[in-house]
């Protein structure tokens, strides 16, 4: 019998997607797994945001193709049949309530309450714990949200999903306009999200980022998937090709190295290193409510 983790929880036969006469996804065939980070990658227009968008409900698919979950045909016309699938969203720029901490924005808008109606703080803290201690190096959960880094309030977004415990995480540019260490975190932090057997599937522009924690790598170009390959089965060369739409990748690298950039490949090994440094797990214990640390 074929084990649950290695079935797939979602599962795209022929799915496209057209705006008028503009086809954003092509025939795409892909299959999202537990425990795996799949990462998206393509030049702008390439159709990342309308896969991404297909399966958070925001789009829909045109009728000729077919989503299946576990197994099963369903529709995913809205953010609610997309949610009752298990799948939660991350798309940028979310939007945080400076003059709160912690615990008052993860639960922004779905306040837990005690039976006389009052707001049930010990609860919700509580469940923050719970929650941060699945992806998070510790922050005190009466800290003002005003004083996190960008890296934790990204972790704060991510961490704001596993509150209705999705099976499935959508992550648009998560590390987009973080500096190298806030970089390591969030990617440490998505790694943690692998580990608990979620679904990850992110968009990323960066591919030491994706080489560094990615188990596949899908190519979009021009809504078609054009490469999708095992992350340790494929290389820079190869990505950076499929992305650009050339047969022969041999020049590809060779004018990476005689850029004034840093190579790649050292940045990648350097992103490792980070990301090694940020991965000692966090415990419940180390949420202490009334902790400014």
């Amino acid at each position: 019998m074929t084990s649950l983790k290695k079935y797939p929880l979602i599962k795209f036969t022929d799915v496209s997607v057209t705006f008028g006469f503009f086809e954003a996804l092509k025939h795409v065939n892909l299959s999202f797994y537990r425990g795996e980070i799949l990462a998206v990658v393509g030049d702008n227009g390439a159709g990342k945001s309308t896969l991404l968008k297909v399966l958070a409900g925001l789009y829909h698919p045109d009728e000729a193709g077919g989503i299946e979950h576990n197994g099963v045909p369903c529709a995913i016309n809205t953010i609610q049949e997309s949610r009752a699938l298990g799948i939660a969203s991350v798309f940028q720029d979310q939007e945080f309530c400076d003059n709160l901490d912690v615990t008052a924005n993860l639960f922004l808008g779905h306040e837990m309450k005690d039976e006389f109606r009052r707001l049930d703080v010990s609860k919700m803290e509580d469940e923050a714990r719970r929650v941060l201690a699945q992806v998070s190096s510790p922050i005190g959960l009466r800290k003002p949200i005003s004083t996190l880094t960008k890296g934790q309030s990204q972790m704060l977004s991510i961490a704001r999903t596993l509150l209705d415990d999705p099976e499935m995480i959508l992550l648009d540019e998560p590390t987009a306009s973080l500096s190298v260490m806030q970089t390591a975190e969030v990617l440490s932090y998505i790694k943690k999200l692998r580990a608990s057997g979620k679904a990850i599937v992110f968009i990323c522009n960066t591919l030491p980022d994706v080489f560094a924690i990615a188990d596949r790598i899908v190519v979009l170009r021009h809504g078609r998937i054009n490469g999708l390959h095992k992350t340790s089965d494929t290389s820079y060369e190869q990505i950076i090709a499929e992305i650009a739409g050339v047969d022969n990748a041999a020049g590809v690298m060779d004018s990476l190295a005689h850029s004034t950039e840093e190579p790649q490949m050292q940045r990648f090994d350097d992103q490792k290193k980070l990301i090694d440094r940020q991965d000692s797990p966090a415990t419940e214990t180390d949420f202490v409510s009334g902790s400014d640390d």
